[in-house]
């Protein structure tokens, strides 16, 4: 639509807006620079080049004709080309994807052909649907589980996985089912059993793919080889001299329409389509923010499981297998000069030409050849650098790496992901429930700087007043310990008076947190010790207002900043309202054991600090009200102002964190640079 079209049809531009939010194509289409089409043109054949190969030797990791290798990209790259958000990913068959529906379809087809690949374009399609889900549902996060040093011990295990079923293809020898143990003591034990001319040319062929690609990388080795070796096989009929071929490979455009399995096959298919389309969403995802960083644009993580979802299912209509994006693929359309998805409509139009005319001639194809292929281009995913570089860095991805890798080589790939997923949550809940209290002190030589006292003596705490930090979120699996941490820094210091908790830390909080606080409050005042709170995020300050734990511990102790708190917490010492007698009828017993208070808290002041006390809190009514109003107005106007949830901002309204010291990390020291009088959290 032209530019004067869209400002004549205001209402059809809109549409057109909506329309382009889950069809991208249709944006970026007008804004195509047409002097770019021959470079994506010739990157669209470089892409076909190697997807052609490629795909024919995931079909054969799959266990299905590999026909269907070829049937799953013309419609998937049309349909990623419409949907994608990412100008360069190409997606078609990847190793992750084809050994994981080839795992789950031996499974349930029990050995027959047709079942098998039934069952695979079935998987592709419930993969698909799943993903589409969670895009329209938002649920892009969801991926973010599998972290780096997962995936890479997972891809390590499953490359593990593959090179070992491709070794009896590629020798010559009988293959070995079972668990990977099984299958490696069997290719050592029948080693005498291989065929020697199958074995020479599978070697020979592994041998020119490794130092064809070493030496001159750009050029296409996998099809040169294919085409050499089919053609060779052809003319000296090497299926007569024992060398296994790939068989017939029909010719014509793929069929379309849904494959026909039972009704009892829908559950577990829709259970294998949901790990599919986290395995391919997690290469896939990875491959697309490499290059998105590389070029300077963001990837839509919600887009991606929409643009996915629509290739795996266009894929499982086409009668080919489930589909991911491919690193190795866009890497080649990227060195060939892409920088649209023309390429991807361009190699799509050219598999489609090799199905139609070419497709016959690949029946010769020796399968030592494929298996050669396949070793080739899923080698370079056995990722020593990154896990040796985890190993560096930190101890615990290491650990996690080596972990999924072993859990796919013992359990298989479902359950091997299954087991990387438990990992992922697992070790999430436990660094969030190990919890560390920082003890703070005022940094010398600035106005109101605060940071934690370890291995900086010259920080200096507040006699009576003990300021902690939470160093991790405060939520139901660390509440408890937590509790014990503040009680034990109490403890730690005698003659303490006031506890200021500082939760900036702490973007939202859930009941068992707001019960644990409940409870802190109560031993510290029955301990003769107060409590404030100090920059409590807007999320959080509503679940305590709503808990009631608000109007327990007093609107004037809760604060913007460290220092606000500081002196708000002397001036009430000094006013002998610090110390908080509880009468007996004051304390009730809850659900946990906890001792909390019920009524009666009976201020020590006298007469002038109890005027004093009332102008305050009058004070810091006004200023609540004034803050409401100004969060309701954020709340109209989501792009104005300091969002709901965001801290204050350090320059204009509180102090937010900082650290000078650069041994220590950002989360090290809480500085606050606000203006000279006191500033109350907004209630």
């Amino acid at each position: 639509m032209s530019g004067a079209a869209a400002v004549g049809d205001p209402q059809g531009s809109a549409r057109l807006s909506r329309l382009s939010r889950w069809v991208p194509a249709l944006s970026w289409i007008r804004h195509y620079d047409r002097s770019r089409l021959p470079h994506d043109l010739l990157a669209g054949a470089v892409v076909a080049a190697l997807a052609v190969p490629q795909a024919l030797g995931y079909a054969g990791i799959a266990g299905v004709p590999v026909q269907m290798g070829l049937y799953a990209l013309p419609l998937a790259l049309l349909a990623y080309a419409l949907l994608g958000s990412s100008p360069h990913l190409v997606v078609g068959p990847v190793s992750t994807v084809a050994v994981l529906s080839g795992s789950l379809v031996a499974d349930m087809a029990h050995g027959d052909p047709a079942r098998a690949a039934s069952l695979t374009s079935a998987l592709a399609i419930s993969a698909g649907i799943g993903m589409l889900i969670g895009g329209f549902a938002r649920l892009g996060w969801a991926v973010e589980f599998l972290s780096r040093p997962l995936v890479t011990g997972f891809v390590f295990g499953l490359v593990l996985l593959i090179v070992l079923g491709e070794i009896p293809s590629l020798l010559g020898m009988p293959a070995e089912s079972g668990d990977v143990v099984r299958r490696a003591l069997a290719i050592l034990t029948h080693l005498t059993d291989l065929t020697p001319l199958t074995a020479a040319i599978g070697v020979a062929t592994l041998a020119v793919l490794f130092l064809g690609a070493r030496l001159l990388p750009r050029v296409p080795w996998s099809l040169l080889v294919l085409v050499v070796a089919t053609a060779t096989s052809a003319y000296l009929d090497l299926a007569a001299h024992g060398v296994a071929t790939v068989g017939t490979v029909p010719r014509g455009i793929p069929p379309f329409g849904l494959p026909h399995i039972g009704l009892g096959d829908l559950e577990p298919v829709a259970v294998g389509g949901v790990a599919l389309a986290l395995v391919g969403l997690a290469e896939g995802l990875s491959a697309g923010r490499l290059f998105a960083a590389r070029f300077g644009y963001e990837l839509d993580a919600d887009q991606e499981f929409v643009a996915t979802g629509g290739a795996n299912v266009a894929a499982g209509l086409s009668g080919g297998l489930g589909v991911a994006g491919s690193l190795s693929k866009t890497a080649a359309s990227i060195r060939a000069g892409s920088t649209s998805q023309i390429t991807g409509v361009m190699a799509a139009l050219l598999v489609v030409v090799v199905l139609v005319v070419l497709a016959p001639a690949l029946s010769a194809l020796p399968r030592t050849v494929l298996s050669a292929i396949v070793i080739q281009a899923v080698w370079g995913l056995l990722d020593l650098d990154s896990i040796r570089r985890y190993a560096h860095i930190r101890r615990n991805d290491f650990v996690a790496a080596v972990a999924a890798a072993i859990g796919v080589l013992l359990l298989g790939p479902l359950y091997g992901l299954l087991f990387a997923l438990g990992l992922a949550v697992l070790g999430l809940v436990y660094r969030s429930s190990r919890v560390h209290v920082d003890v703070m002190g005022k940094v010398p030589g600035e106005k109101a700087a605060w940071g934690s006292l370890t291995r900086h003596p010259e920080r200096k705490p507040v006699a009576g007043i003990r300021v902690l930090r939470l160093d991790v979120p405060l939520f139901w699996a660390n509440a408890h310990q937590a509790v014990q941490e503040v009680l034990h820094e109490v403890d730690a210091a005698p003659g303490t008076k006031v506890v200021i908790l500082d939760l900036e830390a702490t973007s939202q909080l859930d009941t068992t947190a707001v019960d644990a606080l409940t409870g802190l409050l109560v031993r510290l005042r029955g301990r003769g010790v107060d409590l404030y709170l100090v920059r409590v995020f807007y999320q959080s300050r509503g679940v305590l207002l709503r808990a009631g734990f608000t109007a327990r511990l007093g609107s004037d102790h809760m604060w913007h900043s460290i220092s606000a708190a500081v002196r708000a917490a002397k001036d009430a010492v000094e006013a002998g309202g610090g110390v908080i007698e509880l009468p007996d009828e004051a304390m009730a017993t809850d659900e946990s054991g906890e001792e909390r208070i019920a009524t009666g808290v009976r201020d020590r002041d006298d007469d002038r600090h109890k005027q004093r006390r009332r102008e305050r809190e009058s004070q810091h009514a006004r200023e609540i009200e004034l803050e409401a109003a100004a969060d309701r107005r954020r709340d109209d106007d989501p792009d104005g102002g300091n969002q709901d949830g965001l801290p204050i901002d350090p320059v204009t309204d509180a102090a937010a964190g900082h650290d000078d010291d650069p041994a220590e990390p950002a989360d090290a020291q809480a500085s606050e640079k606000g203006r000279g009088r006191r500033k109350k959290h907004r209630d």
